[in-house]
């Protein structure tokens, strides 16, 4: 085609949260988008349950912040319960969570796409995606038309082929009571997009009107809450508590024996589904030990009269839905305004993508979100943003920009779906990154700063306040390190208070704050430092010296997987003629095809000895 006859450089299909991190760093980028959605009115919906974050996730958030997203600084405007997780524990797994309007949510997304220069929405289906001699170059609709374009990104959710489930009642639909994707998923099987499906679900939608608040525990949000986007200064909005119940014998009982009517239970639902986020069937069964399981009443808004109660997605039948609900104290007299049910979809194998997120065999087509084969917003999110960077930089005729799995947990996604694929919903934890105490959720600007510039992300002014904040923490770092303090009355009262043994002798600043259970929060009265010092800089201050050992480990391990991430292997590389290698591992080596060592040394089995035995090969093999 005519490169003048494309009526937008990029188009991406589908609205949901990849989509639209998708579109607008695309237009941010310069380049004329359209979004194509089923529906104007469910940009951004939250189809499950109204929160963004939670544990790892809230990393992605800030990454996506640090990349220029938008998913962070929508959730602070749009945020009424916000919360830091694992406050106890170390600075790795420490996340945020906040609970969303979903409906301010929704308009607040919709009001920045269509004020975004270079962006146009359009509500139409996307049936096929056209392609000639191995490149894209646009799309057709159900309403007939063929739109052109430069790069496709494809998003499409849960709505891929989407079949729902209430009971034995199954129907077409990517949610309740709006329409699948079907022609889509036929198109793309045509295209040789093969993969598979894989299952989710969520929960029935509770009146508020009819729960009794007063028989249940308050979950109150932070009296301070910490915002997730670096351009939000402060959290103004009135936050709103949630309510904490539990399951019981009797709500236990009542699904036992209602298995046979359920979907998953029953025989009708084939996929895999989600194993960390399992329906309430399948927490009575596998967990039937325990006595009771938690359900965590979330508002759906501030001006709705909806709940989600989370921990209880399902896919019974309604009025089996209503006995298990009434067996639950504070529910006893609840109504339902939306059903729970289940939904499976198609996904893509994420194995037939390059790690910037475009398919291997379609020139300029790209995939992001639960079509590769995730779960959750944040996930999809993250996608969306690395799928439209690439995009956007495969047009401007740029290097693809890849992060790599010691830069931020979105390069551990996308390496951990693209190199070894998935046999289940992907779902990120903390535990996924080797290198976690590394990339914290409080350091993600920080980490990706200099990252987002280099692609042009960063404008001046943002980048030039981190680096200040950089420079203030090296400056603190050094200061601190030598910074003698002298016993005194009122600094061991505060020692002996925190439970650490009082000063007999003077010592550095830095030896004080590698005390467990001492921080600078706790020496501020005293004075040692300015009152005004910045709260990052001090947090990774602290960080950095209660940590340094282990961040030292780290940070070599790091140099190790760089040096055998630039060795290269061959696609073509015929496992079976090296020797050495057991058998399992020549089969895993052959169907993953691990472009770099680095890849081949994260696959599940392959052993260190294999690796050096791949070493000297390659070594050999370069020399000659």
């Amino acid at each position: 085609m005519n490169r003048q006859c494309y009526d937008y450089d990029i188009l991406v299909i589908g609205a949901g949260h990849a989509g639209c991190e998708a579109a607008h760093i695309c237009a941010r980028m310069g380049l004329n988008v359209l979004l194509l959605t089923l529906n104007l009115e469910t940009i951004a919906q939250a189809s499950c349950n109204p929160a963004i974050g939670g544990l790892a996730k809230g990393h992605l958030v800030r990454e996506i912040d640090a990349l220029a997203g938008i998913m962070a600084y929508v959730t602070d405007k749009a945020g009424i319960w916000f919360k830091q997780l694992n406050t106890s524990k170390g600075p790795a797994v420490r996340s945020s969570r906040a609970q969303i309007d979903k409906w301010l949510y929704t308009k607040t997304m919709r009001d920045l796409l269509e004020n975004c220069k270079n962006l146009h929405i359009r509500q139409d289906e996307a049936i096929e995606v056209l392609v000639r001699k191995g490149r894209v170059f646009g799309v057709k609709t159900a309403l007939g038309q063929e739109i052109y374009a430069k790069a496709v990104v494809v998003s499409p959710g849960t709505f891929l082929n989407g079949l729902m489930h209430i009971g034995k009642r199954k129907f077409s639909g990517g949610r309740l009571q709006e329409q699948a994707s079907v022609s889509l998923a036929e198109n793309l099987k045509k295209l040789g997009l093969g993969g598979g499906r894989f299952k989710t679900g969520t929960c029935p939608r509770l009146d508020k009107r009819t729960i009794n608040f007063s028989v249940l525990t308050a979950q109150e949000p932070d009296k301070n809450p910490i915002p997730f986007s670096s351009k939000t200064k402060k959290i103004t909005q009135k936050q709103v508590p949630c309510h904490i119940t539990y399951t019981n014998s009797k709500t236990h009982s009542i699904i036992k024996k209602s298995l046979k009517y359920s979907a998953l239970y029953g025989g009708v639902i084939k996929s895999t589904g989600v194993r960390y986020c399992p329906s309430i069937e399948d927490k009575i069964v596998k967990f039937a030990d325990k006595k009771r399981h938690q359900i965590f009443l979330e508002p759906e808004g501030r001006d709705t009269c909806e709940y989600y109660p989370n921990g209880l997605s399902n896919s019974l039948p309604i009025d089996i839905q209503l006995k298990v609900l009434h067996s639950i104290v504070g529910l006893e007299k609840v109504k339902i305004t939306r059903p729970g049910y289940a939904i499976e979809h198609d996904y893509i194998d994420p194995r037939c993508l390059y790690h910037s997120l475009e398919v291997k065999r379609i020139k300029n087509l790209f995939l992001a979100g639960q079509i590769n084969g995730t779960t959750g917003y944040e996930e999809a999110a993250s996608l969306g943003l690395m799928a439209g960077i690439n995009a956007a930089l495969n047009i401007l005729g740029k290097k693809p920009f890849i992060l790599k799995r010691w830069q931020a947990f979105i390069g551990v996604l996308i390496d951990d779906l693209v190199t070894k694929g998935t046999a289940e919903p992907y779902r990120m934890f903390t535990s996924r990154s080797e290198y976690r105490l590394i990339l914290r959720e409080d350091n993600a600007n920080l980490r990706l700063n200099e990252l987002a510039r280099q692609i042009g992300l960063m404008d001046k002014e943002t980048f030039q306040q981190i680096e200040k904040i950089k420079k203030e923490i090296n400056v603190f770092l050094n200061k601190a390190a030598t910074f003698k303090i002298k016993p005194s009355a009122s600094l061991n009262r505060i020692l002996k208070k925190n439970k650490s043994t009082p000063l007999n002798k003077a010592t550095t600043l830095r030896q004080l704050i590698k005390r467990p259970g001492i921080n600078f929060g706790n020496l501020q009265k005293l004075s040692f430092f300015p009152h005004d010092i910045n709260k990052q800089v001090k947090e990774q201050v602290e960080i950095t010296f209660k940590y340094n050992g282990y961040i030292k480990r780290q940070q070599r391990e790091i140099e190790k997987l760089k040096r055998i991430e630039a060795i290269k292997i061959s696609t073509n590389l015929n496992y079976d003629k090296l020797s050495g290698l057991s058998k399992e591992i020549k089969e895993k080596l052959k169907i993953y095809k691990p472009r770099t060592l680095g890849a081949a040394y994260r696959i599940s089995g392959v052993t260190p000895a294999a690796i050096a035995i791949l070493m000297v090969y390659l070594n050999k093999k370069f020399r000659s």
